[in-house]
């Protein structure tokens, strides 16, 4: 396979991720740039986000421990929200306020269905009663218990729990479509989900949304269990019960 140069800046932000990931994302770079000599070039010289060479830092989690590949759209659209990380919002701390969930939370509506469907599943709150009354003694509980507090914490319990949290398209450009960019990086995802796909018990695959949805049709994750949804930021995802069912038994709120 002839082999391509990958710019400086890309290969640079690789030392975010653990080097067990090392061979498999230089091998999806060099599909990237096979089926598009032009993207990562072109990318290198550009505006995106996340900033601070973080593009690959959800890859953080080493290749061993992976047990479920969480699929979001892309990076958040603000430089203070993108991490890398899928749905992970930067300007996020504490999850919880006096009267419910934190302005932050409330303003990152995905996380806010989220945090929501968590605590449908684990029986804190009804599926259809989910307003500010509702979550206030919730709140109040979490702030004294041995509930979780910020965000930080809520993606460790997800790390725990073996979750490479994961974008389709890694990078957020406002003068671009992020169909186009998710277009850009797939032959690079398709190389990730291959390689998990080869290990001896494969990872399940959670795809939110529609750019998400296209990875299901991939010979790569034919071997890779699957649940989808709708994206979060659809209020039916809190009502979702294969999501319920997936996440519940995790109690992904409760500090470890």
């Amino acid at each position: 396979m002839s082999t391509h140069a990958i710019p400086q800046p890309i290969l640079d932000a690789l030392d975010r991720a653990d080097a067990s990931w090392r061979p498999i994302l230089e091998a999806g770079l060099q599909a990237v740039a096979a089926a598009d000599p032009a993207y990562l070039l072109g990318l290198a010289v550009d505006d995106y986000l996340p900033t601070g060479g973080r593009i690959f830092a959800a890859f953080a989690q080493p290749v061993d421990r992976v047990r479920h590949v969480l699929v979001g759209e892309g990076p958040y659209p603000r430089a203070e929200s993108a991490t890398g990380v899928c749905f992970m919002d930067g300007a996020v701390g504490e999850l919880w306020s006096e009267t419910g969930l934190s302005k932050p939370v409330n303003r990152a509506t995905s996380l806010r269905n989220f945090m929501k469907m968590l605590l449908v599943a684990d029986g804190q709150l009804q599926a259809d009663v989910t307003g500010g009354a509702a979550l206030a003694p919730i709140a109040q509980r979490a702030r004294s218990d041995g509930s979780i507090r910020t965000l930080a914490q809520l993606q460790d319990n997800l790390h725990a729990e073996g979750f490479l949290l994961l974008n389709a398209a890694l990078v957020f450009r406002k003068h671009v479509a992020p169909a186009i960019d998710a277009r850009g990086w797939l032959p690079f995802l398709r190389t990730v989900l291959a390689a998990l796909a080869e290990r001896p018990e494969p990872p399940t695959l959670v795809l939110w949304g529609k750019i998400a949805e296209q990875l299901a049709k991939l010979p790569e994750t034919a071997r890779l269990p699957q649940v989808q949804a709708e994206h979060p930021y659809n209020l039916s995802f809190i009502q979702h019960k294969g999501m319920q069912e997936l996440f519940g038994a995790m109690k992904l709120l409760r500090l470890r």
